[in-house]
């Protein structure tokens, strides 16, 4: 099995992972309708540095899923973790989520699978976050995250999410 983190991962996985149970754990994420899903983000960042690594991946998409993880630890994105709090993960999961789904669907599900730490299904959690990611951002705001994949993950013949 090939879901071992190297150090620098497990320091940023394990940072993220401690940060989400303290935030869940406290009043201030009692009744917040994306608690569930902030406690995926260690995961899908597992999830997408594993398949950036993992030769079996093709080229195109490990390069997809580099710019997801430099999205992902990125302090500036669109709603950046320092103002937010852990509120500000929801546009990178989003993000993940986004090229997960693209990923999934042109590659092997064992891969993916042999790379998943999560409870959840990851083919059921990612379409899920996606529906939510559509309602919590709104037309205007996640057609700019969209937009932002397109422009620098397209190969510039199509749009990769619509």
């Amino acid at each position: 099995m090939t879901n071992e983190l190297n150090p620098k991962e497990l320091d940023f996985y394990q940072k993220l992972r401690r940060r989400m149970q303290q935030w869940l754990s406290s009043p201030e994420s009692k009744g917040n309708q994306y608690a569930d899903y902030l406690m995926s983000a260690p995961d899908l960042f597992h999830l997408m540095v594993k398949l950036t690594l993992d030769p079996d991946v093709p080229t195109r998409l490990k390069t997809e899923l580099g710019l997801a993880v430099a999205y992902f630890i990125s302090p500036i994105d669109i709603m950046p973790e320092i103002i937010f709090g852990p509120i500000g993960f929801v546009d990178d999961i989003a993000v993940a989520a986004f090229v997960l789904n693209r990923v999934m669907s042109q590659v092997d599900k064992s891969i993916i699978d042999r790379h998943w730490a999560g409870d959840q299904d990851i083919l059921v959690l990612v379409k899920m976050i996606i529906e939510k990611a559509d309602r919590l951002l709104g037309g205007g705001a996640w057609q700019k995250v969209k937009n932002f994949i397109n422009r620098n993950l397209s190969d510039g013949n199509d749009n990769i999410y619509t």
